[in-house]
């Protein structure tokens, strides 16, 4: 599999930074990303690496989420946006998995699949090499609140077990980050502000199937 394929960093990553031309949201209570209980996908685009994964918009339970299903493949969902984490420094949103994906070794390149990610993106301006990245998962073979560095970017992108393998299916969790001391905490860098927001269910280097649910995500003060 290219390096570039799924680093999210010389090529997701790299467009969302360079391209970006949206000012900075301060000064406000809360900043939504995706408000898919509206039917609200403003500012969202799709990049596909390997083969394709479907995200759309679907009735469940009555109410409008984001349905992503992988079949062998890896398509991440995205969001240019810059957020002042000094004025909104939660990351909040929910996700339901539907299949449970066991892709094997997480630490390997063939097993760097999840059933559902939320990338979190620090750009590095033209020096696209200093962008930095967060993933949250949801695991199969790690423990909640463990990390490692991704097997393809390396210590570039940092990957954190939101959730695993003991969280039920067809459960909804919600859940809120900070993401300034998050960034603190796994690059010992203190930023103010990220680049953009992405969602990948992704299941090609496992050959395997995926499916997940996200709800409304949005930046909070607190």
């Amino acid at each position: 599999m290219k390096y570039v394929r799924k680093s999210l960093n010389f090529s997701l990553l790299s467009f969302i930074v360079v391209s970006l031309i949206l000012p900075v949201v301060n000064a406000q209570q809360r900043v939504n990303v995706g408000v898919f209980s509206e039917k609200d996908t403003t500012g969202w685009q799709k990049k596909q690496f390997v083969a394709d994964t479907e995200y759309r918009l679907i009735q469940h339970e009555g109410q409008s989420v984001l349905m992503a299903v992988s079949s062998k493949g890896a398509s991440a969902y995205y969001r240019e946006m810059d957020i002042d984490l000094t004025q909104l420094p939660y990351l909040n949103w929910s996700w339901k998995k539907m299949i449970t994906l066991n892709p094997g070794n997480e630490l390997k390149k063939s097993g760097d699949d999840f059933v559902a990610r939320i990338y979190v993106i620090k750009g590095g301006g033209l020096f696209f090499w200093k962008t930095k990245v967060i993933n949250y998962v949801w695991s199969f073979s790690h423990q909640k609140k463990q990390s490692w560095d991704n097997p393809f970017a390396g210590k570039n992108a940092r990957m954190f077990a939101q959730r695993d393998a003991s969280d039920a299916e067809d459960q909804w969790f919600y859940e809120k980050r900070n993401i300034k001391e998050d960034f603190k905490q796994l690059f010992g860098q203190d930023i103010d502000s990220i680049d953009g927001i992405a969602i990948m269910t992704d299941s090609d280097n496992s050959g395997l199937n995926a499916k997940a649910l996200y709800g409304d995500i949005y930046f909070s003060a607190e």
